[in-house]
């Protein structure tokens, strides 16, 4: 081979890096809420040892960035992270240690790189682990992340929680959610921002009311919506409320998705889980 066919070859993939290199600089942020429903044998066809692996098919086609779980123990995010070998995930149990629920932050480690990351629990000191107030049985918290995209080192914030789930928990919830837009606040300054979880009120909520009056609900905004909009269908695969939802801060939702994947009576969950394709603001 000359020299001359050398350097046209050189010159040729340079220039496919060079054209590539912008559109991975674009592409969009692939974000998903998920209640995985915790790891039960009680739940006959829809134990964790029968689901377990439609639910990592389901995530391994959907390919998403960013991952916020809910009700996820500890055997359950090493195993998905076993099976997924691009993902790595965060988070402690909403106890303090790795015995209870988690709010398991999963992320795809040749996307993202994890900068920082924390904890708080929902209640009037957050920063004790498995602190409790409001009047709610459990204790309620969020995982968060601080991440930075691999193609141009563009930054945002990931936040992920679970509110409480009886329906005379509503003052807790909205109480939840302004401890969350507070610490947004403090810890975000203009970084964009994205909030998972499993919500546990509906859309007509003051909870809801309250993110949506500095955020923006993703399947309220998304001008291409998939899937039914209910998430919560108790492995039915039949749906009655949507109270699993993406909030964005900054970001442009262009399309989301409420995911129905199952294989006959096994579904991945108990709830649908929902993917949001976000565009980045514009620099």
């Amino acid at each position: 081979m000359t020299m001359t066919v050398l350097k046209r070859i050189a010159l040729a993939l340079a220039v496919l890096v060079a054209s590539a290199a912008p559109a991975m600089a674009q592409a969009p942020l692939r974000v998903m809420s998920f209640n995985i429903r915790y790891a039960n044998e009680n739940d006959g066809a829809n134990a964790w040892s029968k689901r377990r692996d439609v639910t990592a098919a389901m995530l391994e086609k959907a390919a998403p960035d960013i991952i916020g779980t809910q009700e996820l123990l500890k055997e359950q995010g090493d195993f998905l992270a076993e099976r997924l070998k691009r993902y790595a995930w965060i988070g402690v149990g909403r106890r303090g240690d790795d015995t209870d629920e988690h709010m398991g932050l999963f992320y795809r480690r040749d996307r993202l790189t994890l900068v920082q990351s924390g904890n708080f629990w929902l209640s009037d000191t957050p920063e004790i682990a498995g602190s409790i107030s409001w009047g709610h049985p459990f204790p309620r918290m969020v995982t968060w992340g601080l991440f930075e995209r691999v193609s141009d080192r563009r930054r945002f914030y990931a936040f992920n929680t679970h509110l409480p789930y009886r329906a005379e928990d509503e003052p807790a919830r909205e109480k939840g959610a302004a401890l969350i837009l507070k610490r947004i606040q403090a810890m975000a300054g203009t970084l964009p921002v994205v909030l998972t979880g499993d919500f546990n009120t509906a859309p007509e909520s003051a909870a809801h009311r309250l993110l949506a009056s500095q955020m923006q609900d993703a399947r309220e905004t998304a001008p291409v919506k998939r899937g039914p909009e209910a998430t919560f269908h108790n492995f039915t695969g039949t749906a009655a409320r949507r109270i699993d939802w993406v909030f964005t801060r900054g970001f442009t939702a262009a399309q989301v998705e409420t995911i129905t994947d199952h294989r006959g009576p096994v579904q991945t969950s108990d709830h649908f889980p929902v993917l949001a394709v976000l565009d980045w603001p514009k620099r």
